[in-house]
């Protein structure tokens, strides 16, 4: 525990400072409705506290969980996909690759002429965005595994399938945590552009709103409520990363 706070200290000591000098900055500017302060935020924050964690905050997770299931769901399978078949892999990796180009907020408006405002507009983008990294990432894992040992295990009379379960798999496994912490915050900027393009809820439509009332701190409220949110998420998954791969010692 000890160590865990030592670890954080100077990540703490870097927030506070940014935070000091955005707080005397915004009180120089002393124009809230373009940058308000850190205090302000905090303070609408919690006088919008009822709508935001009772209406939007639920539909943006709702929109994040789904949207992060089915990318790992298919990130997983085209990688295992890609690993067994090499020429799944030729075909696929550069269509892969190319979905990537596509700027996200062209197709997020086309998602909710598609879709109207309801939940698989925003899903979809939350997908463009998170399989990309999660797909590639657990291939690159996949490949780690050297060939000697492959062919080690072959020469004991290894099958395809113990090869996988034995050695790629957990070989795989620190690529994968790895992936889904970078795909969580993600998945939640994806559902904040989908909300924020086209929606009825959420904290990106939410954002949206306070802009055209021009509330900064309103902006910024759930904003702040989204990253810590991405925190706490990748913080946990963390915890589960280490209960998982023992074998790594503290990461």
């Amino acid at each position: 525990m000890k160590h865990s706070c030592k670890n954080s200290l100077p990540a703490l000591i870097l927030l506070f400072v940014l935070l000091f000098g955005w707080q005397v900055g915004a009180m120089q500017m002393q124009a809230a409705y373009i940058l308000p302060s850190p205090i302000q935020i905090l303070q609408r924050l919690w006088e919008l506290r009822v709508p935001l964690f009772t209406a939007h905050l639920p539909a943006t997770m709702a929109v994040t969980g789904i949207g992060l299931a089915i990318s790992v769901v298919f990130g997983l399978a085209l990688a295992v996909l890609m690993d067994a078949m090499p020429r799944v892999q030729r075909a696929l990796y550069p269509i892969v690759i190319a979905s990537q180009t596509i700027p996200t907020t062209a197709l997020a408006p086309l998602f909710v002429l598609w879709f109207g405002y309801s939940i698989w507009s925003k899903v979809l983008v939350t997908v463009l965005i998170t399989f990309f990294p999660i797909a590639i990432t657990v291939y690159d894992g996949l490949q780690s595994v050297k060939v000697e040992m492959v062919d080690l295990l072959t020469t004991f009379g290894a099958s395809k399938r113990d090869i996988f379960l034995k050695l790629k798999l957990p070989a795989t496994l620190p690529y994968f945590f790895s992936a889904l912490k970078m795909a969580i915050p993600m998945s939640i900027i994806g559902a904040a552009i989908g909300e924020w393009l086209g929606a009825q809820s959420g904290l990106g439509y939410f954002s949206r709103r306070m802009l055209t009332q021009l509330d900064g701190a309103g902006v910024f409220a759930p904003i702040v409520l989204l990253s810590v949110i991405a925190m706490l998420i990748v913080g946990l998954t963390s915890m589960i990363e280490k209960k998982v791969i023992r074998w790594r010692g503290d990461l």
